[in-house]
């Protein structure tokens, strides 16, 4: 059975990029709706005892919905250093080397992610991820889809569903996503990257 992942950080640690109030309603209860959601559709099946990147990657319908929402969101989640962002090292090394080969410099990344998830219809999430190679790309996902399943590592993502910052930024989805760098863990993303790469 699957569990509501415990925040490394306080509820208002990402303050003000993301109020106290958003994040209990969206942790607290959007994902834990999720998990209650999976856990009872998963009871009998052949996913009861898959990791959730195998039920996103063999999964369709409610349980692919579900168990998708829950890797995005933790993902997301887990990518955040709150007030201590600033003084965590900023992006550097292997990371930095790929992101500057791939996209030329780190702003025209950060201006190719942001565009990515302002122009995304609806609802879902915009990626960084990388490729069997190393190489890096960006991706819109709709709704609950992750780039597991077309074969890529995702590395960072943004959450573009409104529940993620409307009560914040109301529909500025583009002050909502320029306003996350702030509180990115870089060493969590590189580790990522490393880690796959």
């Amino acid at each position: 059975m699957f569990t509501l992942i415990q925040l490394p950080y306080a509820q208002d640690a990402l303050e003000p990029v993301i109020s106290r109030q958003t994040l209990e309603f969206h942790h607290g209860k959007h994902l834990q709706t999720y998990v209650d959601n999976l856990n009872k559709l998963i009871i009998g099946t052949e996913y009861e005892n898959m990791s959730l990147e195998e039920i996103v990657c063999k999964s369709q319908g409610g349980i692919f919905n579900n168990a998708g929402q829950i890797l995005n969101h933790n993902m997301y989640f887990m990518q955040f250093a709150g007030a201590q962002a600033a003084r965590l090292p900023q992006l550097q090394g292997t990371l930095l080397d790929a992101i500057n080969r791939d996209f030329g410099s780190f702003d025209n990344f950060k201006a190719e992610f942001e565009k990515a998830g302002t122009t995304l219809f609806g609802s879902g999430w915009v990626w960084l991820s990388a490729d069997k190679d190393g190489r890096l790309v960006i991706t819109q996902e709709p709704n609950a889809q992750n780039p597991i399943t077309k074969g890529l590592r995702p590395l960072l993502t943004m959450d573009v569903w409104e529940h993620a910052y409307y009560l914040d930024y109301q529909n500025r989805r583009a002050a909502h996503l320029q306003s996350l760098w702030q509180i990115i863990n870089w060493q969590e993303i590189e580790r990522r990257y490393l880690e796959c790469c």
